[in-house]
């Protein structure tokens, strides 16, 4: 069997919580019930302000819920933001 083509320990999701077909909790809940899958850290990246979804998402492990920036100048800050917790999670 060949080895998978992302390593175990090199693997992020970035979740939207509002998709098509499968809501990013439904989502969330798919992976975390899934044992080859469940310690993946998750960053839900969305529109959703709402309470509701921020406690729904932390009660299923993410490792964090960052609001999607209006302006192109605000994503480009989110995505180093997501740099920086990258680079730190994976420093030895």
């Amino acid at each position: 069997m060949a080895p998978p083509a992302v390593p175990p320990e090199k693997r992020l999701i970035l979740l939207d919580l509002n998709m098509p077909k499968m809501g990013g909790i439904e989502f969330l809940q798919e992976l975390r019930s899934d044992p080859e899958l469940q310690a993946i850290p998750v960053i839900v990246l969305t529109t959703s302000d709402e309470d509701s979804d921020k406690v729904e998402a932390y009660k299923l492990n993410i490792a964090g819920y960052i609001l999607k920036p209006v302006t192109f100048t605000k994503f480009v800050e989110a995505v180093a933001t997501l740099n920086r917790y990258w680079t730190m999670s994976e420093m030895p």
